[in-house]
Parts: C-alpha cells; structure tokens; sequence
C-alpha cells in the first residue's frame, strides 16, 4: 500500500457565480474572514501528510501562485517595520513542493484531475475541491488518511444531508458499514429524489489510486458533455475497494452566495476576538436591539 504523497487541487473554474469579484480574482482566493479559500484546503492537506500540491489552473489565476510565494517586498517592509511575520508562514510553498499545470479547456472536473497525471504518476492521490469548504478536528482528509492507512484502496467523504436536497449531488449506494467507513457499491450523479439510493452525498475530498487515470484518458463524456470524475470512479467500483468515510464535522457549499457567507459567520464566530462581538453584533440586526 503506497503512501498517499500528492492532492490535486482543481482550481480553472471561472466562478461566474460569483461575478463582478471573481472577474479579475481567482474564487479560490475569496477570503473566509482573513484567509482565501485555496488556503485553507492546503491547510488541510498538509495536516494529512500531503508533500506535494499540484494546482490544475487556467488563465488568470496567477493569484493562486503569487499567494504561495514569497513576497519579498512585502516581508521585507513588514520585517523593517517590526511586523510579526508568522502570519506569512503557511502561505510558502517550496518549488519541491508544489506544482502548476493548465486546464486549457473548461471539459469538467475529469478532464482537470486527467490534466495532472504526469505529476502524479503511478501513485494514489488525493483531490481537494476548495469551495467544500470542510471545518473539523482533525480535518476532513486528516480523516479520510486514518482510514486509508488501515484500509487502502478509494476512499471518498460523504455527508449525510436532508433527502429532498439529493438532487444537487453525486450520491453513493451504500453497502456494509463499520463506524463511519460505508462500502460504496454504486455512484450516482444528480439523481431524481425518488431514484436516489440514500442520503448519502460526495462532499469534495478523495483519495484515488492512479487507475483513475486510464480511465480518464479514454476522455470519455458524462453528464453535461463534460468528462465527469463520477462516471471514471464508477467503473473503478467491484474491480477495486473503494470506500467512503462519512465526515465528523461542518461543511459549507462556497460555491453558492449563502454558504459562502454562511462560512464566513462561522469561522468569526468561532475566532476568539470576533465571537463575542459578532454574537452581538448580530443579534442586533436580528432583533433591532
């Protein structure tokens, strides 16, 4: 069983959600009260032993590699200043340590994580979608790591939601379970309400062998006329073990307008210097005192 060494950050999107902020700033550089989104997902990775971060990009999104260098002005004046500079640290990556390749084409998420396989090569990774923005202790792929260390194979997390929202989601058959480990037996993507084989949802962080890759070579389209990680970890199913982990924690859609402010009330809440008067200060709109 190979140690899972690299993630694969899909980050070309052109986040039209959230125009006119994302026309000249990558999504992924949308801040959750003071640290972009992208940061937080390496965050998490690197909590989970991750070495190396492979950032699938398209143009741009300069920004996202700009953020992981080192600001030589900046540090320099903060430095003469007197500034601490700790808050800087997590935002350096060695060149060892990460890497960028272009989506040149928007094909779907498939076609994005097939854009990395020389850098991945013959080994199991990981895949960070940054805006499921996933918050738990340990993290979401700290987790996921745990189990795959015990197991092997494909793991992927899941959340349960409310049936009537299955819809918006990938959604897993379920097999045996042990604890918060589920067999998954089928994926499937978007189901009808009354189709959908549980309330069981895809939340955005997998750990993959590299067989994925042969299968998305074939480039093969799905849903949408995109090339779909979906279908390619479909077929993976019964030839391999492949599991999922239901995540003990909060996840918040940033995608959408509501989670992403949802976020942002979550995170200052729990900040030990925002709490206190953001709970006032929001109960004071709420209430009109």
């Amino acid at each position: 069983m190979q140690k899972v060494r690299k993630a694969i950050f899909p980050v070309a999107g052109l986040g039209t959600r959230f125009l006119p902020a994302t026309k000249a700033i990558p999504k992924e550089m949308l801040p959750i009260v003071d640290r972009p989104l992208i940061q937080y997902a390496v965050d998490e990775a690197r909590e989970a032993g991750i070495e190396q971060m492979i950032f699938v990009t398209g143009r741009g999104k300069g920004a996202i590699e700009d953020h992981f260098d080192i600001a030589f002005e900046l540090e320099k004046t903060m430095g003469e200043r007197g500034r601490d500079l700790s808050v800087l640290t997590s935002t350096r990556l060695a060149p060892g340590n990460c890497a960028y390749v272009r989506q040149q084409e928007p094909l779907g998420l498939g076609h994005a994580i097939w854009c990395a396989r020389d850098i991945v090569g013959d080994e199991p990774f990981a895949i960070f979608l940054p805006d499921e923005f996933m918050v738990g202790a340990p993290g979401c792929m700290k987790q996921m790591m745990d189990v795959y260390d015990r197991i092997g194979g494909n793991i992927i997390s899941v959340l349960e939601v409310p049936h009537e929202q299955v819809s918006s989601y990938g959604v897993i058959a379920p097999g045996a379970s042990d604890g918060t480990v589920t067999q998954v037996r089928a994926l499937v993507e978007k189901p009808k309400i009354a189709d959908a084989p549980s309330n069981l949802i895809v939340s955005g962080r997998y750990i993959l062998q590299p067989d994925v890759m042969r299968i998305l070579e074939r480039q093969e389209k799905g849903a949408g006329g995109e090339i779909q990680l979906t279908d390619a970890m479909a077929q993976m199913i019964g030839n391999q073990p492949f599991n999922a982990v239901t995540f003990d924690g909060r996840r918040f859609d940033c995608g959408s307008h509501l989670g992403y402010v949802e976020a942002n009330v979550a995170i200052a809440l729990d900040r030990p210097h925002l709490g206190d008067a953001l709970t006032k200060s929001l109960r004071q709109m709420l209430t009109g005192r």
